[in-house]
């Protein structure tokens, strides 16, 4: 089932009585499934409560699938994918596009001379700058701005929005249900159309997002260096984000060619709950969806994380206050130990009652703040269950690092009492629950079971999983995978 990474404390929502007597019933007869010839998925939930469908596309391709050098592309390709088509955001296409293949060429022209370093030519760069300026103006004269979003709001669209992950890319949006065939016919036209206009513009975009969330920030920088150091060879070690000099670098060409290599048909699932019918819903489907042409199947990435071989640590100095990071590596969301780790994850640090909670903020009051997650940096292939602290005043890093190896040894080598694991159980399958109880969770949690896990019928398989696990599979788990050796461990440090 679908997790979010965790490093805050989570209250339990609270239940919709009405929605969830819905979820609570088996998925299983009830999610249609059609494939289209183009190799296109198509998931649909009838739920009639109110005249709203959920809509979500799935594809499979992250940040992960980034190469070297072009690192960042993955949510560049996100951004671009709101710019329109041939036909939506444009006046006049056909002229439109006359100035932005000028403006690509004078881009190309202007990198190379940039690549010549010190040997650049000053003078042919400025004058290379001033016409793209000129160019650039040429081109927005057409361009008919947030066109894609402004159709589906005046027509009712609530939340659209788009997400890029390390291991997908996922566009949605909750419209009238009369307005189904209206966002078919849109999010076909710009699956296949796809023009990336403003692409100069959005590229400094995505520079900014970076300044923000890492190069100023300490905690983004922690998280940077913290997952370059646990990973060495898989792509999880690089940032979703990208690196400054990839992102500054990127190109229409190579993104046109990211779009061609992921953005296939075979390579999308497109999950519809709500207000549907769906003989009608896939007359549309085929209708629209259909139309894209298939292409060959997605590069998949083939590294392997080495098994670590020692602990490595990283220590970041900041003008701020202190934080630490533990990382150990775990298997992929499909492993059957995956379930174990969710439930000690909710022991160590879901609500005032957690085990850490109780014993480093309040009891020992030796950290402000404590929390973990079972799936850090991704779900799809290995990642990392994590850790994260921050000391309190006077107490050190140093203390509040010993403080959670006690608090690990204590699932290692003590049971955990059967009526507190059950209750973590009931907790988790209820919340589990309240996350099908709305049309867009029970939306987000099929595209990911298909896609991440390769069957929407994994979600319910891993929450029977889950109601089997004992004190003896945590302990189990424990003492496998959170040793010294499997261990990464980064600090933030005030600058000297």
């Amino acid at each position: 089932m679908r997790k979010e990474v965790r490093i805050c404390f989570l209250g339990l929502s609270a239940l919709l009585l009405a929605p969830v007597a819905v979820a609570a019933q088996s998925l299983e007869g009830k999610v249609i499934e059609h494939r289209l010839k183009n190799g296109l998925t198509l998931l649909m939930y009838e739920r009639h409560q109110a005249p709203i469908v959920s809509c979500r596309t799935f594809v499979n391709v992250g940040s992960a699938n980034d190469r070297l050098g072009e690192t960042g592309i993955a949510h560049m390709t996100e951004h671009i994918a709101f710019k329109g088509s041939k036909t939506i955001g444009t006046t006049d296409y056909v002229q439109e596009k006359v100035h932005l293949d000028r403006l690509h060429e004078l881009w190309r022209a202007f990198n190379h001379e940039r690549e010549k370093g010190r040997n650049a030519d000053a003078e042919r760069l400025a004058q290379l700058q001033e016409e793209i300026r000129e160019t650039q103006k040429k081109a927005d004269a057409f361009v008919v701005s947030e066109a894609y979003s402004k159709i589906l709001e005046e027509h009712g669209g609530i939340g659209l929005n788009a997400s890029t992950s390390r291991d997908s890319t996922q566009y949605f949006v909750d419209l009238p249900a009369n307005r189904l065939e209206l966002w078919m016919l849109l999010e076909a036209d710009r699956l296949m159309n796809i023009v990336p206009r403003e692409f100069y513009k959005e590229r400094d975009v995505v520079m900014e997002e970076r300044r923000m969330r890492t190069d100023a920030s300490p905690i983004g920088t922690l998280i940077e260096q913290f997952l370059g150091t646990a990973f060495i060879a898989h792509p999880y070690g690089l940032p979703a984000i990208g690196w400054a000099s990839d992102i500054e670098g990127l190109t229409v060409e190579e993104l046109e060619a990211f779009y061609r290599r992921y953005y296939s048909p075979s390579n999308m699932t497109v999950a519809l709950v709500g207000s549907i019918q769906p003989d009608a819903v896939i007359l549309m489907a085929e209708k629209y969806f259909g139309q894209i042409p298939s292409g060959p199947p997605a590069p998949r990435i083939h590294t392997v994380e080495p098994p670590q071989v020692g602990e490595r640590r990283v220590k970041v100095e900041w003008d701020s206050n202190p934080y630490i990071l533990l990382g150990y590596h775990r298997p992929d969301v499909r492993h059957e130990d995956d379930p174990v780790f969710d439930v000690i994850s909710f022991l160590l640090s879901t609500g005032r009652t957690s085990q850490l909670y109780k014993h480093l903020v309040e009891e020992q009051q030796l950290a402000a703040y404590v929390s973990t997650s079972a799936n850090f940096a991704g779900q799809k292939y290995p990642n990392l269950f994590f850790f994260v602290g921050v000391p309190l005043a006077p107490h050190t890093l140093e203390e509040l690092e010993e403080a959670l190896y006690e608090e690990i040894e204590l699932l290692k080598r003590r049971p955990v009492d059967e009526r507190e694991l059950q209750k973590v159980i009931n907790n988790m399958e209820a919340e589990f629950i309240d996350s099908l109880s709305s049309n867009s969770g029970l939306a987000e949690q099929l595209v990911f079971a298909q896609g991440i896990m390769g069957d929407w019928r994994a979600i319910e398989e891993q929450m029977e999983r889950m109601k089997t696990i004992t004190a003896a599979d945590v302990m189990r788990v424990a003492n496998k995978y959170f040793t010294e050796r499997n261990r990464t461990v980064a600090w933030l440090v005030k600058k000297k």
